[in-house]
């Protein structure tokens, strides 16, 4: 009987790892989720590993031949209980699966706001500050730019902080 087991890849081998194992016969799955990178003054969005270095890999224990995974290019172990490799629990990754949209993971709840919405923060130290919505970053928090002192200012909070300026 097929069951999921987790792969322990290289340090950004995950695709790697995939591709070779997919090609060696193993279904394999590396969920991914959208994260905002920021780099020279831009902000993109670019696909992630949701587990950095681990990957999974389903297969029947008692008729694959899996410890050629241990020699598979990008994958550095399986990971194993003794000598025998750890199964994941059932359902797991039908769970994750079941939370993808376009092929990527979607974490927690989205926000009701869209770029540009005047937001109001409601407690902390800048409560009934108004600023306006820029994005959500990938820790649910919710970027603002705020006006301090004449200048626009980029300002991280909780998202359960801030409400829709009347």
């Amino acid at each position: 009987m097929q069951q999921w087991y987790v792969a322990h890849t290289q340090p950004n081998g995950e695709r790697r790892a995939l591709v070779n194992l997919v090609r060696q016969g193993f279904e394999a799955y590396l969920p991914r989720f959208r994260k905002w990178r920021r780099h020279a003054r831009r902000s993109e969005r670019v696909a992630a590993p949701l587990f950095p270095r681990y990957l999974f890999v389903a297969f029947d224990e008692a008729t694959a031949r899996w410890r050629a995974i241990h020699s598979t290019f990008g994958v550095q172990h399986l990971v194993c209980i003794g000598e025998m490799p750890a199964p994941v629990p059932p359902g797991i990754v039908e769970d994750i699966r079941a939370r993808e949209d376009d092929g990527f993971v979607n974490l927690g709840r989205l926000s009701e706001f869209r770029p540009g919405d005047r937001v109001r923060i409601a407690t902390g130290s800048l409560c009934d500050r108004v600023g306006l919505f820029e994005r959500m970053d990938d820790r649910e928090r919710v970027v603002l730019l705020l006006d301090m002192l004449g200048r626009h200012v980029r300002v991280a909070v909780p998202l359960d902080t801030v409400a829709a300026a009347g």
